[in-house]
């Protein structure tokens, strides 16, 4: 869906430094939410504060259209986790971050909306494996004495530009100021996962160092294989919504 929005120009436009294309995107984002809202509206404002499977967010909605709001946000928060390959075993520590540029299109004039628009993503996984009882690595059938293999460290990162799709409860815009309720249940499409394994303080022997480089090399394959499990990562956000 595509909201047309039309701007003044500057009789006298100046020349304006280069920006990054992500950095441009959103900036062009806030100029529509702040100079494309109708003056009759452009007092609404609501405040969201909530949380999730994204993290704690908090997210600005303005009117733009009869029946669609714009909602910028952020949302963080980390956590650590166990997981496992086929292999070895991880202490994962999940980073959440992500910021939102919305649309909610409330079709039925209530508070029932479609929510579509991109993500920042700076969601990723910092993975550290761990020795099992023996004190020993066993990667590929081969055992490596965690003592003389050193660390095996990585990290599995997403799509930086990701979009999403969902649907939701609550117009932090409605005609009602004061507090309500909000809602969102939806889908970010992260892709495929970029994983990077590898090993640092092997003091074993150069022979013995080698083969745990080449056997790394395979366990980052199934390190991506357990993480495609994230490529469309599930939104659950419930919040409190406050207008000004």
């Amino acid at each position: 869906m595509k909201v047309a929005l039309t701007m003044p120009l500057p009789a006298s436009p100046r020349p304006r430094a280069s920006t990054p294309p992500v950095k441009a995107a959103l900036a062009a984002a806030l100029l529509i939410g702040a100079f494309g809202v109708p003056t009759a509206q452009a007092a609404n404002v609501g405040v969201s504060l909530g949380g999730g499977t994204t993290g704690v967010g908090l997210h600005l909605a303005f009117p733009v259209a009869e029946s669609v709001n714009v909602r910028f946000g952020v949302n963080g928060a980390s956590r650590h986790v166990d997981a496992s390959t086929d292999d070895l075993d991880y202490r994962l520590k999940l980073k959440l971050n992500t910021f939102d540029a919305l649309l909610d299109w409330y079709p039925f004039g209530n508070a029932f909306r479609f929510t579509g628009g991109m993500m920042v993503n700076n969601n990723r996984l910092d993975a550290s494996a761990k020795p099992n009882g023996n004190g020993t690595y066993v990667i590929n059938g081969h055992s490596y004495s965690a003592a003389s293999a050193g660390q095996i460290d990585g990290r599995v990162e997403f799509r930086r530009m990701a979009p999403y799709l969902g649907v939701g409860w609550g117009n932090a815009v409605a005609t009602t100021r004061g507090w309500s309720l909000s809602a969102d249940l939806g889908i970010l499409f992260q892709g495929s996962p970029r994983t990077r394994l590898q090993n640092t303080g092997c003091t074993a022997s150069a022979a013995v160092c080698a083969q745990l480089a080449n056997d790394i090399q395979s366990e980052s394959h199934r390190l991506t294989d357990e993480a495609n499990d994230y490529k469309a990562y599930p939104v659950l956000r419930i919040g409190a919504t406050y207008l000004f």
